[in-house]
């Protein structure tokens, strides 16, 4: 088995993009990706795409035609993956198996979605799709409802509180500021979050993040070649999927998500390494709760302490391991199919010493975690630089 390294990163401007278009969006990212890794669109072997609910958003789909038509890179394979919000992880995983089997030497990862043209009815009904039809959205619950239910289950089993989970938003914005590609780059004070109108108690405005447009993208190689080349590379070192229960009401517990523990427990197996030699991460903050849940279910804290650890500055940029130095969701925004490539673009970023004001010293392995629905999927991907 080979191993695999990214080698060129790009994306697009996250936030309401009402002058790009979805194929405008994902040809900026790649080309900027392209650009980034030295290499030419010629090089490029295959594509994998992740990308939600086109057909909902903006009526399009065979997604992976449509992308290798607008890049000029016929008659390459190109294909398209879904796994709700762990769209963009999916296909990145895919893409990485295809070098590490031997299938492919260099191919192109992207995500992408454009959300807003919609209503924001629609847009919710394109969403709650990654749930399960029959037993939640049907009855009315969303995922801000669904969420609302993993925070009240977790206040009242550990004593996590309203502040805590604002102060992962104000957390987050903080990092947003410093992040040119963010969809909100304004600092927020608990008291906003707090203030803010509510969506499902106990979830404010200011716990959820937006309907995003954007796109990111990878160009990923073998990693010996790349040496050979002199690029820049980040090695993924390991990728781990797991699935769960679809609906809530199949889970065993509701203060864990068992895909992200499994995926990550696999991830850091493969890796050779434990949750302690991580020293930054961009994990899945759709709500702020989920990046309780996620620092916590991945072994960064324990399990019950994810608010405290928050509070503290545990998680900040300057913190013992920071967390979303992006801006995460919350901040930067989620176009939910470019949400699992935009997280490896900032930690291939950070590995390489080139974010800027959000760098943080001193870095060896990153990790991305990337949830799909409300925890019926997740991918744990862990990276060095090679």
């Amino acid at each position: 088995m080979r191993n695999v390294v990214i080698v060129g990163a790009g994306l697009t401007k996250f936030g309401e993009q009402w002058k790009k278009s979805f194929r405008e969006m994902i040809t900026e990212a790649a080309v900027s990706a392209i650009l980034d890794s030295k290499l030419e669109g010629k090089d490029i072997e295959a594509i994998y795409t992740g990308t939600m609910a086109t057909g909902k958003f903006i009526g399009q789909e065979h997604i992976g035609a449509l992308i290798s038509d607008r890049l000029g890179l016929n008659p390459i394979p190109s294909t398209r993956l879904e796994a709700a919000c762990a769209s963009g992880s999916v296909a990145l995983k895919q893409g990485y198996l295809s070098i590490k089997s031997g299938e492919h030497d260099i191919v192109a990862v992207g995500g992408v979605e454009k959300m807003t043209e919609v209503g924001v009815h629609h847009a919710s009904s394109a969403l709650g799709g990654a749930g399960d039809q029959e037993t939640e959205l049907f009855h009315g619950a969303t995922f801000p409802a669904l969420y609302a239910l993993l925070a009240r289950a977790h206040m009242k089993k550990f004593g996590t509180t309203e502040k805590h989970l604002a102060q992962v938003a104000v957390k987050n914005h903080e990092n947003g500021v410093d992040n040119p590609f963010a969809q909100f780059r304004n600092r927020i004070t608990i008291e906003h979050v707090l203030n803010s109108s509510n969506v499902s108690s106990p979830l404010k405005l200011l716990d959820c993040s937006p309907l995003t447009d954007g796109a990111a993208g990878l160009i990923l190689m073998e990693k010996q070649k790349a040496l050979d080349l002199g690029l820049d590379a980040v090695e993924i070192v390991s990728m781990a999927q797991a699935s769960d229960s679809l609906a809530l009401t199949g889970r065993k517990s509701l203060t864990e998500l068992n895909a992200t523990k499994q995926a990550g427990k696999l991830a850091y197996k493969k890796a050779g390494i434990t949750a302690k030699d991580i020293d930054i991460a961009e994990v899945h903050d759709c709500f702020t709760i989920a990046e309780i849940l996620a620092i916590e279910d991945l072994d960064f804290v324990k399990k019950g302490s994810g608010g405290n650890a928050t509070m503290s500055g545990f998680t900040a940029k300057n913190g013992s391991l920071p967390i979303n130095t992006s801006g995460g969701l919350k901040a930067k925004g989620h176009p939910v199919g470019a949400t699992g490539v935009a997280q490896a673009v900032e930690i291939s970023q950070q590995l390489l010493g080139k974010a800027d004001k959000r760098q943080v010293k001193g870095l060896e392995y990153g990790l991305t975690h990337n949830v799909g629905g409300s925890g019926a999927t997740c991918v744990v991907g862990i990276y060095r630089r090679a």
